[in-house]
């Protein structure tokens, strides 16, 4: 799946590959895209009954292709070079946008995972695949793969900009202020013991958010730990709502800094599981609206792939 706005320059052949995680767009996919998630290895039936659950609870699917879909639409228009979609666990895969990028005679490709802490369990996922799709079907073509960017400026300046809309609405809601618990996707234990980046880089993010707003008192977690048997990366975000709660605190704002778009983990997790945790206990929670397609995060990403293409120059 391509997105452009003008053709590209004669002499400055260069694209972007925006990658992601994939996700079902109807309830029909999921057997399916649960088979891709595990290399083929099927789920136990009542953990496939409860994702199916929770897709059926946010509309029988994942806006997640659709918000990537725009997100490259805007960054194709304001830096004027094709971008495209690979997913890598869903439809168009990987491959099918090294394809494309065959076809098109693309040259040179900075490739960014739409998640802006580098862990081995995704971004290094995503890098094999690209990589073996590269070698397999377009092995000329130059790859830069940004690791991580979760300390670019511009995307701390979208993350500060949801935050401080959503810290004006629950004060003027409450009356006051609101604790704030900044959110990441969890990943396995054994990953950071073995030198994993991952849980650093989301604790920088959200320190740099919370620099950038004025924010002093704050509490990190993860979220969507996996339906298995291994410990996960915590504090998990319901231990956190219930040290609020005996703190007698009647009020919790969430702001995701480990996504970049609307997908399950927001509107399931977040907007249902967490909401229902804390009203079952006495306690409205509420989030910052997501990143999504907004003007600021896409900003963020022209400066990000520019950079880095001009680096590509720099290296020849």
């Amino acid at each position: 799946m391509k997105h452009t706005s003008n053709p590209q320059p004669s002499g400055d052949n260069w694209a972007v590959l925006l990658l992601a995680h994939g996700a079902p767009d109807q309830l029909s996919d999921i057997p399916q895209f649960l088979l891709n998630v595990r290399g083929g290895r099927p789920l136990p039936e009542p953990i496939t009954k409860e994702i199916t659950r929770r897709y059926s609870l946010i509309g029988g699917g994942s806006p997640l292709l659709r918000f990537t879909t725009l997100q490259a639409e805007g960054l194709a228009q304001l830096i004027s070079h094709p971008v495209y979609v690979g997913m890598r666990n869903w439809k168009p895969s990987i491959a099918d946008a090294v394809h494309q990028l065959s076809d098109d005679g693309v040259q040179r490709l900075v490739a960014v995972c739409m998640a802006p802490q580098n862990s081995l369990t995704s971004i290094g996922l995503y890098r094999k695949s690209l990589m073996e799709a590269v070698e397999k079907i377009h092995r000329g073509l130059a790859v830069e793969f940004v690791e991580s960017w979760h300390d670019h400026p511009g995307l701390i300046q979208a993350f500060c900009e949801r935050a401080t809309a959503a810290i004006e609405a629950a004060k003027n809601e409450t009356g006051g202020d609101v604790p704030i618990i900044f959110t990441a996707h969890s990943v396995p234990e054994r990953t950071i013991a073995d030198g994993d980046p991952y849980e650093r880089q989301v604790r920088e993010t959200a320190a740099l958010v919370a620099a950038g707003i004025g924010l002093t008192d704050y509490r990190v977690a993860f979220q969507s730990q996996g339906m298995t048997s291994e410990k996960w990366l915590g504090p998990t975000v319901e231990s956190q709502i219930d040290e609020l709660i005996t703190a007698g605190v009647k009020h919790v704002l969430l702001i995701p800094v480990g996504f970049v778009c609307d997908h399950v983990e927001i509107l399931y997790d977040i907007d249902i599981h967490f909401r229902d945790y804390g009203k079952a206990r006495g306690v409205a929670v509420r989030r910052s609206e997501s990143l999504n397609a907004g003007p600021k995060f896409l900003l963020a990403l022209a400066d990000l792939v520019t950079a880095r293409a001009a680096g590509m120059d720099e290296k020849l």
